[in-house]
């Protein structure tokens, strides 16, 4: 189909059990992409438990997991969470340099930061922006 299975997940909230595929492809996935997944994807876990299935797109601030996600992301800002307390902190912020011997590496205000991969909760691209940002560039009317 052209598109590339970024994560699967089955997840009890409170209004039942939720079956989320997260697709993605390089052009970006349209509503048409979603569909046509869903359909091809729907036959294929009727074994699966679950009251409602999800088809999206992982959004911009998609977690990177596999090393072609942090290779990508190489240079980008990224925030990273730790399961336990390093350095007296669990969440850091800092460019990626990337995977280096198994290790993730960012360049954070106070210097280079090397993190095990097995201590890592969460990475993913830093989304930031200000109100100026949020304006509608639309002409008032």
């Amino acid at each position: 189909m052209g598109v590339e299975l970024v994560d699967v997940e089955l997840v009890k909230e409170p209004t039942g059990h939720f079956l989320r595929f997260y697709i993605e492809k390089p052009d970006g996935i349209a509503l048409n992409d979603l569909e046509a997944y869903h359909r091809r994807i729907l036959p294929l876990v009727e074994r699966v438990d679950y009251d409602y299935m999800e088809v999206s797109s992982p959004g911009a601030d998609r977690p990177l997991k596999t090393e072609a996600d942090f290779e990508r992301a190489q240079g980008m800002q990224v925030e990273l969470k730790t399961y336990r307390p390093v350095n007296g902190g669990k969440q850091f912020t800092g460019e990626l340099v990337g995977l280096v011997d198994g290790e993730i590496v960012l360049n954070a205000p106070g210097g280079e930061l090397r993190f095990a991969r097995k201590e890592v909760a969460l990475v993913r691209p830093l989304i930031e922006f200000d109100e100026e940002d949020l304006q509608d560039d639309a002409p008032a009317k």
